[in-house]
């Protein structure tokens, strides 16, 4: 294999093997190499060089010609990838067609070789993360209608609130699934453009042909022509950055509720089991979200590689110094994180496992008092609102203080149940009776998910 050492001992855990393939040395020499092909195709197309060259370009334009260990050494000397990487291209045409080699490169610049080339690259990750993307949101759409009406304690800065259903917190990382998938289909359009401006952005090298030979080279890459050159400005790179930072955050919450949910205390959901995954190396018993550790992991780390990013925006007149060499690996490294991320995100949503006799004891651990709300409402109706909350929070207090549920207290007490049933009581301290809206919202969700995929 043609690749340079390196540290792979976490690209398993941490990156997509279809997307390492995308960022490797291989996959980013072959798209400047892609770019230098289409750019002989399309200055041939307008006359500009003679056909019979194209032949030749074309065949030495396969990164397999190259020794990336050699070009990298070359990198430190040359300052970017593409002043050495064409040099050897001239010379492997040379050794088969001499007259061929004079038209390589004609008119365009070492960043436009590694910024369309970069463009190549990020379509690439870019199909893989929808795919991933839609197949999560199918997923959690499936998931979410199975627990619509899977009752569970609703939890606000970490205590139990009222109830909820598990469907309606799945409908909530589905909804930012389905934003996130929205955002990409939005700048897809900005983002997937040539850059070909020659060495200040005019392409006065290339004349009066220079209009007709990039839209022909934009037309050769699938691009779109842009404006104009974007060689400092970074404003494209930077959205699509920060819209893969949105859905590394949007998975790290999903990962952060799996794993709080997965605790010993709350023993509610958890990850797939697998032989082997998860455990300790001292502790027998330990079943660790490992899955959510990814997500977390790339959460906590992609918004300190999106800043680089936004550092090097204000980048210098028509071409930067360091700044643009700032994000060469920072934007694919991003990618790769989210990759992982969504591999582990479709494992553990794939395979959720659901106790939900354990939600329904947790329910209870308070004894009723996670329903005080509900008959605080009802009662309200009939005594007043200040009157019928003091009330509750002076039985909620005596069943604390006694150790007996909520609706024992409430039995106990005339002026509740001068107003309220015993059936009433038991109707409004049942969880499944005070959900609201919660299968309303799994079924819009549902919805926005299946009109985007439709």
């Amino acid at each position: 294999m043609n690749e340079r050492p390196g540290n792979q001992l976490f690209d398993a855990y941490f990156t997509a093997r279809d997307m390492r393939e995308v960022f490797c040395d291989q996959g980013r020499v072959q798209a400047m190499l892609d770019f230098e092909a289409a750019l002989a195709r399309a200055e041939a197309r307008v006359g500009l060089i003679p056909q019979t060259a194209v032949a030749s370009i074309e065949a030495a334009c396969q990164a397999g010609h190259y020794d990336f260990a050699a070009l990298g050494e070359a990198i430190a000397t040359a300052g970017n990838s593409a002043i050495p990487l064409v040099k050897a291209l001239g010379k492997q045409i040379a050794a088969n067609h001499a007259e061929a080699e004079r038209y390589v490169h004609l008119g365009a610049t070492s960043q436009d070789v590694m910024d369309t080339g970069l463009v190549l690259q990020l379509r690439g990750a870019l199909a893989l993360i929808e795919s991933d993307l839609a197949q999560l949101g199918e997923t959690l759409a499936t998931q979410a209608m199975r627990y619509v009406a899977t009752p569970l304690a609703g939890r606000t800065w970490l205590q139990h609130a009222t109830p909820v259903t598990l469907g309606m917190k799945i409908a909530g990382w589905l909804g930012a699934v389905t934003r996130s998938r929205q955002r990409l289909q939005q700048l897809k359009p900005r983002l997937l453009v040539l850059q070909f401006g020659g060495a200040s952005g005019t392409l006065a090298a290339l004349g009066e042909q220079a209009m007709p030979i990039a839209q022909a080279l934009a037309e050769e890459l699938k691009l779109t022509l842009p404006d104009q050159p974007w060689h400092t400005q970074r404003d494209r790179l930077v959205e699509f950055g920060s819209v893969l930072g949105l859905i590394a955050g949007s998975l790290g919450k999903l990962g952060r509720d799996i794993s709080l949910l997965m605790q010993t205390e709350a023993g509610e959901v958890f990850e797939p089991s697998a032989p082997g995954k998860g455990g300790s190396s001292t502790m027998p018993h330990k079943r660790n979200p490992v899955g959510a550790a990814v997500l977390i992991g790339a959460a906590t780390r992609v918004p300190g590689l999106l800043s680089t990013l936004f550092s090097a925006m204000p980048q210098e007149h028509e071409r930067s110094l360091g700044l643009w060499h700032a994000e060469w690996e920072t934007l694919p490294e991003i990618c790769c994180l989210v990759s992982g991320s969504l591999k582990q995100a479709r494992l553990v949503a794939d395979g959720l496992e659901v106790d939900a006799e354990r939600m329904a004891r947790n329910l209870d651990l308070t004894q009723g008092l996670v329903l005080a709300e509900a008959v605080s409402i009802v009662l309200a109706q009939r005594v007043g609102r200040d009157t019928a909350h003091h009330l509750l929070e002076q039985c909620c207090k005596r069943a604390v203080a006694e150790q007996r549920h909520l609706r024992a207290v409430l039995g106990d007490e005339p002026q509740v149940t001068a107003e309220l049933s015993p059936a009433e009581l038991d109707h409004l301290l049942d969880p499944a009776h005070y959900l609201g809206q919660a299968h309303t919202w799994v079924e819009r969700a549902v919805a926005e998910h299946s009109a985007l995929t439709a």
